[in-house]
Formats: C-alpha cells, structure tokens, sequence
C-alpha cells in the first residue's frame, strides 16, 4: 500500500510545478493564524505532516520558528521545497515517510495537517493516523487540522476524499482532543476553482 501512494504523489508532484497543484497557497494565512494562536514558543517542536512542497514552513522560518519537521511521503515534494529553501533547509527536519506506516522519531507540541487526513477514506486508516497522532503529540499540544468541509470536493488528484464538519473531526478523534477554534476557508485553485476547507485547532489532553 505504501508503494501505491508513494507512487501516487510522486507522479502528482513531477507532472506538475508547485504553484500548479490545486492545493498550492503562496501564504497559507489561516494556517498561520492557528498556530500563532497555539501561544507555543518558535522553539516549540513542530511538524507539517503532508507538509510536501507547502511554502508553509518558509514563513515559519522567516517568523523565527527553530525545531521543524516536514513529513511527506513523496521525496519530489521535499525536493522542491530544499530547493526553494536554499541554505535555510538545513534547519528543518525533512521526514520522507509515510505516516501511516512511519516509525516517527520523537514528539511534537504542534502537528499540522492539511494535506493527508481527508484523504483516509478506510477507517483503518484513519485509526492508524490517530494512533499515531497520541503516540507522538505532547500532552497539552495542539493539533492544527483541516479538511475538505461538507460543501468541498468530493475527490481531489484523481482519489476520493472524507469530507467533516468541525463537529464530526471532534467526534472522530475522540475526547482526548478538545477544539478550540474552527474556521471555514474558500481556497482558489490556481485553476480558478474553489475549494471550501474547514481548518479546526484542537488541544490534547487537556482538562
């Protein structure tokens, strides 16, 4: 299965540039919004799960922030993003895994995601991902999420997506994540189209 989706991704990424896939921010602004809201320090460890070519992790270095990770299961994804990077990509940790499947080094008090969890159409799956998620996110963390909503997309680079409401990510993650903020993005493809996307910050563990 790894094989598929590596395989997967990996033509999505060489058949296209960067600012050509549907997903593609130059600023990823509410992402940005959520994670200055954390109130976590730039010290804080952080990772970008699906974070791929995402330009999110250059304005992260450029407001300060010191112990990055970015996970992607497509090495193309994390080549475009060194090579953009330049000489500051020696100060990110580039994890060319698949999460599902990952021995992950280490824990995390922010984990972002707005790039694989809506694709977890099987609930093993989607088990797997949050499993990982309480393996490896610090207690009294922040878990930055965002998915297709009910009004987005019902499929998205040729596979079929899961689409929630604020309310059903809470029900899915189960009550160890408590939600602190939801916001509803309409994100224009560089196509034209639109995309509507509900981000949600939660916290874990937390009484």
């Amino acid at each position: 299965m790894t094989s598929d989706r590596k395989d997967h991704w990996e033509k999505v990424y060489q058949n296209k540039d960067e600012d050509e896939t549907s997903w593609f921010q130059p600023k990823p602004e509410t992402s940005l919004a959520l994670i200055q809201a954390t109130g976590e320090p730039a010290d804080a460890p952080f990772i970008d799960v699906g974070g791929g070519a995402s330009r999110l992790v250059d304005h992260l270095l450029d407001q300060g922030w010191a112990n990055l990770s970015v996970l992607d299961i497509s090495p193309s994804a994390l080549a475009t993003s060194r090579a953009r990077l330049g000489h500051r990509a020696d100060r990110v940790n580039w994890l060319e895994e698949d999460l599902l499947e990952a021995e992950l080094p280490g824990s995390w008090r922010v984990w972002h995601d707005r790039a694989v969890f809506h694709f977890l159409t099987q609930a093993a799956d989607r088990a797997r991902y949050i499993e990982q998620l309480r393996k490896h996110l610090e207690p009294g963390g922040h878990l930055i999420i965002a998915t297709f909503s009910p009004e987005g997309p019902e499929a998205c680079s040729g596979l079929p997506v899961q689409r929630y409401s604020s309310e059903q990510l809470k029900q899915t993650l189960g009550s160890d994540f408590h939600l602190q903020d939801s916001i509803r993005e309409d994100h224009h493809t560089p196509a034209g189209k639109t995309q509507s996307f509900v981000y949600c910050r939660f916290t874990y563990k937390t009484p």
